[in-house]
């Protein structure tokens, strides 16, 4: 089974730095990037230099691509077998520890946006949503924080 990343919108260059890392960690093999969220290189085709402070050069040996054509992009990874589990708080959403998989082709780890998550119109491409419970007074954590734990959970 491949394991990976779907990035949309994140807006945070060391929010997707920190992400490629722990990607790298946990062993995904690839990482679609889509809408704002930063590439590891520049417009001119250069590695990012910020990127690289976080993530350490596994912005440089992480496999990624990107998604250029949402919605158009993620009908074409579920037609060849992907499985799409977003990250996000939702009244469908299930305790991310819950998770079992269907064993699909490809898993793919879907995070949004740092503040406003996904869209109405992306969530309706989940195949399970999960969530992190938070039982203090924030109700949110990091988005690399909680692509940490759920990734770990998730290919565990």
């Amino acid at each position: 089974m491949k394991k990976s990343v779907w990035l949309h919108n994140i807006r945070s260059v060391y929010n997707v730095g920190s992400i490629f890392r722990t990607a790298d960690a946990v062993g995904i093999d690839h990482i679609y990037l889509s809408g704002y969220t930063p590439l590891p290189i520049d417009r001119f085709g250069r590695q990012r230099n910020d990127m690289n402070k976080i993530a350490l050069g596994a912005e440089q040996s992480m496999s990624w691509s990107q998604l250029k054509n949402i919605p158009e992009d993620i009908t074409i990874l579920k037609k060849n077998g992907a499985e799409l589990i977003y990250v996000e708080q939702d009244k469908n959403s299930i305790q991310f520890d819950r998770f079992t998989s269907n064993n699909s082709k490809e898993i793919v780890l879907a995070m949004g946006e740092e503040t406003e998550g996904f869209t109405d119109e992306l969530l309706q491409y989940a195949d399970t949503i999960i969530e992190i419970p938070m039982r203090g007074d924030k109700e949110s954590l990091n988005v690399s924080v909680a692509f940490g734990i759920a990734a770990y959970s998730v290919f565990k």
